[in-house]
């Protein structure tokens, strides 16, 4: 089985992240893809989520709630403290014996990523999947190394700080996430 697993702090999950897992599934052909929203990120502590994990935990669940293809994985929510990479692939490795893991990672992420914790084990655990964006030209799937793959993606401009902001500002956010999620935000008073 092959499993790709993208990890973010989803504050809040907005379309970009939605196609960058459809286009990540098609690409690497993976069987299914988990979500696994951070409770803290360790290079994020400065820098907390706004909404309170709880809340992205739901709207992560919202966002994908319609494709059987993806689950949401509460590991590193539940947790608490410092959401390090490796500890959760050390998790999912063990819920999915002989899986394939494949880590999300953007280009900025995979240039930093001798900084984490462990990364010779999360090089072991999961082959390291670099979403590089393009315009519309679509590639096929790249080796660069051993542990790493590189994917085309569609080039998506929008951001979770994007998002907060029109909130902030009164504006509206239809389209840039799901209706469910818009829902959530909406009811929960998230943002504003």
């Amino acid at each position: 089985m092959r499993i790709g697993v993208f990890g973010g702090t989803f504050d809040p999950p907005h379309i970009g992240h939605l196609l960058l897992a459809s286009d990540a599934r098609e690409a690497l052909r993976l069987d299914r893809l988990i979500f696994v929203p951070a409770a803290t990120q360790p290079f994020k502590v400065h820098a907390p989520p706004v909404a309170p994990a709880g809340d992205r935990l739901e709207m992560v669940r919202l966002a994908v709630a319609d494709d059987a293809n993806y689950v949401v994985d509460d590991t590193e929510i539940g947790r608490k403290g410092l959401s390090f990479t490796v500890d959760t692939l050390e998790h999912l490795s063990k819920r999915n014996p002989g899986a394939q893991l494949f880590l999300l990672l953007g280009e900025d992420t995979l240039a930093g990523i001798d900084g984490w914790r462990n990364p010779e084990r999360i090089r072991e655990l999961a082959t390291l999947a670099v979403m590089r964006r393009s315009g519309f030209e679509r590639s096929p799937v790249a080796v660069m190394a051993d542990s790493v793959t590189s994917v085309s993606t569609r080039r998506v401009d929008v951001s979770s700080t994007e998002i907060r902001e029109r909130l902030r500002a009164g504006k509206s956010i239809k389209g840039f996430v799901p209706e469910s999620v818009e829902r959530f935000i909406e009811a929960r008073g998230l943002y504003r």
